[in-house]
């Protein structure tokens, strides 16, 4: 347990700060499966549509540091291909 004042504000912070992170990742998860809901309708137009809009919130994340910028190119290299198969 936290015993200066410093030590109780921090972790006062800390609690804060993971439950808007929480959210954050959250946000992102709904997007992704948004989009792999959209790709297995095989539906290109769709899926395009979900894929465009899921890139930005994944790149905004990884800038923050919400997930981590890897993580944030696999998923969107992984959907893109996913997508891309759609068109043929």
């Amino acid at each position: 347990m936290a015993n200066s004042a410093q030590a109780k504000k921090r972790a006062r912070q800390n609690v804060k700060a993971r439950k808007h992170n929480a959210s954050l990742r959250s946000m992102v998860r709904t997007y992704l499966k948004r989009t792999l809901a959209a790709i297995g309708t095989n539906d290109y137009a769709v899926a395009t549509e979900a894929y465009k809009t899921l890139v930005p919130v994944i790149d905004r994340m990884a800038d923050k540091g919400i997930i981590h910028k890897n993580k944030a190119a696999r998923h969107k290299s992984r959907l893109n291909a996913q997508v891309k198969a759609l068109a043929n």
